[in-house]
């Protein structure tokens, strides 16, 4: 899958992102172009995507539409 987040600027910023969908069900292998915004990653679970714009949201950053 692949999302694009807004509001990363740094490692740290990355790190946020990647644990926070690392701690959602059956995601993983989560990769993050700060450069471009975009996330990857794979998921064992189609997960709506008002729950990964939560997840992001908690980590302090946006989940823009698709």
């Amino acid at each position: 899958m692949e999302i694009t987040v807004t509001g990363m600027s740094c490692g740290h910023c990355a790190t946020a992102v990647t644990k926070a969908l690392e701690a959602l069900p059956g995601v993983s292998q989560v990769q993050v172009d700060l450069g471009t915004g975009r996330v990857t990653f794979a998921s064992a679970n189609l997960l709506p995507k008002e729950e990964l714009a939560r997840a992001i949201k908690a980590a302090g950053y946006e989940m823009t539409p698709a």
